[in-house]
């Protein structure tokens, strides 16, 4: 306890070195190339608009070049999906009424693996292509609320994870709309985490022995239903699940319309993977047992942390693809030190400011980061009838 209490100080002061003054994350601005990058505009187009004073108006930086927010993104893929109607859907693509939302499930029991690096990278590529998300921290260890710049013991109090929404406690529960927040991302809100998510672990099964699961209030029916509540607010919510299959995994996997395993090409790793879809596989079983009906839209194994050059990577990976074949996603996710020095910063390689490490080793590891999310993205689009 006294090294935890020391060691949660000195991240507290680090984080107040790192964002001063408020010590929190704030969002960075976009260029005009990146803006017109993102919306598949010309440069040109935005500059005249910005002239002719249309969509929005950016701030000027000292050396006289626009600057825009996300939130101004956002209105420029309004303001052009309203003037050019037949390009709407390419502008703003979120879903529209009929199209169902979208619950990704990102899961592995083994450590290591990328889980919370995929989570993160997926929710703000997501935002920035217009989509709405919500993600989910469902791991005690809550790295991916660190990631977001919610030092647990500090920024969460009691009552206030997905386990105030998920509790047996009728008293105590609380709509999940009350514990959702706004985060730093323009388009992304997020339900933290931390050890109190165990509470829900350790009352289950006293709360199955006094008949209190039942109906919609089944364990791994809650969190689906919860969701249910907010499902007109949203295009996506990305779940980052605990890396065991407790109550709270199962909870996801139900609750879930698509599901990504992370694996590293790594034969320990893949050995791990192969106890975690055989336990999975059984837990699902008993899910369908007790009248529970599981159709994810697609179901896709990521390469993470991949090293191209490293014959027995190469070696797994090929095994990987000749078993599992379209379901291990095309594109892997390359091992580099962009991602790694973005993390020391709590940041994704879509927050990294240019020159913060090479130009170079940048732009590889966002082209393969982007690769591995658009796949996705193409999946979600294809569940949506947009091809």
């Amino acid at each position: 306890m006294r090294q935890s209490k020391l060691l949660s100080a000195q991240l507290q002061v680090l984080r107040q070195q790192m964002y001063p003054p408020e010590a929190m994350k704030s969002m960075k601005t976009f260029t005009s190339r990146e803006v017109a990058s993102l919306l598949g505009v010309a440069e040109s187009t935005l500059r005249q608009m910005s002239i002719d004073g249309e969509g929005v108006i950016p701030d000027r930086q000292d050396n006289g070049r626009r600057a825009y927010t996300l939130a101004q993104i956002n209105e420029l893929r309004v303001f052009l999906a309203h003037k050019r109607p037949g390009e709407s859907l390419g502008f703003l693509p979120r879903r529209r009424e009929g199209d169902k939302l979208q619950v990704i499930a990102v899961a592995n029991f083994k450590g290591g693996s990328a889980k919370t690096t995929t989570t993160v990278h997926l929710a703000h590529y997501m935002a920035l292509q217009g989509l709405r998300v919500l993600v989910l921290d469902l791991d005690p260890q809550a790295s991916l609320s660190t990631m977001f710049g919610y030092q647990p013991e500090f920024d969460v109090d009691e009552n206030e994870t997905l386990y105030a929404a998920l509790r047996y406690d009728e008293e105590e529960r609380r709509p999940l709309r009350e514990v959702i927040r706004k985060s730093y991302f323009e388009g992304v809100d997020i339900v933290p985490g931390n050890l109190e998510l165990m509470e829900y672990e350790h009352e289950t099964p006293q709360a199955i022995a006094r008949g209190l699961s039942r109906g919609d209030g089944m364990f791994f029916r809650r969190l689906k239903s919860v969701i249910s509540e907010v499902e007109n607010d949203y295009d996506l919510v990305l779940i980052d699940s605990p890396p065991q299959l407790g109550y709270l995994t199962l909870g996801a996997l139900y609750a879930a319309t698509s599901l990504i395993i992370t694996v590293h090409p790594a034969m320990l790793d893949v050995a791990s993977m192969n106890q975690f879809l055989a336990m999975t596989s059984d837990l699902m079983s008993v899910i369908e047992d007790a009248g529970g009906s599981l159709d994810h839209d697609f179901i896709r194994y990521i390469i993470t942390r991949h090293n191209p050059h490293d014959a027995p990577q190469v070696n797994v990976v090929a095994l990987l693809r000749s078993l599992f074949g379209q379901d291990v996603l095309a594109a892997p996710v390359v091992d580099t030190t962009a991602i790694a020095n973005a993390g020391l910063e709590k940041k994704s390689l879509y927050e990294i400011a240019r020159g913060a490490v090479g130009r170079d080793t940048l732009n590889r590891a966002l082209e393969s980061v982007d690769a591995v999310n658009g796949e996705i993205f193409q999946l979600v689009k294809t569940v949506w009838g947009r091809t």
